[in-house]
């Protein structure tokens, strides 16, 4: 499938409007007292979005997600990946605590519904954008996903909902190539890993180095079929935006050039911004808010786009950010 339009156009139709997701068991998802990636952070997200609704009105609209499907998750994540999901929120639920899967990755009883749902919730992102009934969208997934590699749950991540999403596109014929542009402040090894060698899956990822998880480097560049459809611009922290936004335009463009997407999903990580408390860079809301219109500018009538949440945490802080770029994604 591949669609006669051109490659460097206009921005897509903005008639229609943005859609903006959150699937309902997201915020329940319990990593405990004192755990970066709390409960409190939809909350905030929330209410800027909220705040924000005069701006946005009958330019953002929110969608009701769909229902998961477990064949959807595992055109990315082996059964035993997600059999250990399970039984770690099973084991949640009959002892009504939380479990530990790593240092840093918790399950809850609500765990299994919040992953699988943002899941689903991108997924009816992505359909109604490429359908056209949505111009663009973007989708509050919790817990992130970027970390999630397909035999492994790490990072705060579970399910990595950005892959899920990039297979379904192509398992449905709504396009060949994909571009996944990661400008989280971590790198996304569980991306990477599910589309290594890959040459259909394009990823991007700007991060802070060194940094978590310890990948990443420049020399990472796919293998087999996928050796250079992976671009990794690791950056020092304390990178302003003058030289951060030079190094992500040249390496979009080089992105653009090798893939030619039909698609483009944003891991968006709004702990890139300053101050956040996991991160040293320098970003300000309306840095990823001209970040967010190039890439539409970019990817014109031919690559549609739409952002999942990542990492931010500091809530106040990520809340500006999101509303920036559904700004940045409605034309305002």
């Amino acid at each position: 499938m591949r669609r006669p339009v051109r490659w460097w156009g206009r921005v897509a139709d903005s008639a229609q409007p943005v859609g903006f997701l959150l699937h309902p068991a997201s915020p329940l998802h319990d990593t405990g007292w004192g755990h970066p990636e709390h409960q409190g952070r939809l909350r905030a997200l929330a209410s800027a979005v909220g705040r924000d609704l005069l701006a946005l009105d009958g330019k953002v609209v929110q969608i009701t997600p769909g229902e998961p499907s477990d064949e959807d998750l595992l055109r990315v994540h082996t059964p035993e990946h997600l059999g250990s999901i399970r039984a770690a929120v099973e084991q949640a639920e009959q002892e009504n605590t939380l479990v530990r899967i790593d240092a840093d990755t918790i399950a809850s009883p609500a765990s299994w519904d919040a992953a699988v749902g943002s899941s689903a919730a991108l997924l009816t992102a992505v359909e109604r954008v490429a359908d056209g009934t949505l111009s663009s969208a973007f989708v509050a997934t919790r817990p992130p996903g970027h970390h999630a590699t397909p035999n492994r749950a790490m990072g705060f991540c579970l399910v990595n909902h950005v892959a899920v999403a990039a297979r379904w596109l192509q398992a449905t014929g709504r396009a060949e190539r994909v571009l996944i542009v990661d400008w989280d402040v971590h790198h996304g090894n569980g991306t990477q890993d599910a589309f290594y060698d890959d040459g259909t899956v394009f990823y991007l990822s700007l991060h802070q180095w060194p940094h978590y998880p310890g990948t990443g480097a420049e020399s990472e560049v796919g293998e087999g079929a996928g050796e250079g459809w992976t671009l990794n611009v690791p950056l020092p922290g304390g990178t302003s935006p003058e030289s951060y936004s030079r190094h992500f335009w040249k390496a979009v463009d080089a992105a653009l050039d090798r893939c030619r997407p039909d698609f483009i999903l944003i891991s968006a990580g709004f702990d890139v911004l300053a101050g956040d408390p996991l991160g040293d860079m320098l970003l300000e809301p309306e840095d990823l808010h001209a970040l967010t219109r190039g890439l539409l500018e970019r990817g014109g009538d031919r690559a549609p786009v739409v952002a999942a949440l990542e990492g931010g945490y500091d809530p106040t802080r990520t809340g500006l950010g999101v509303v920036a770029v559904l700004r940045a994604l409605a034309g305002l």
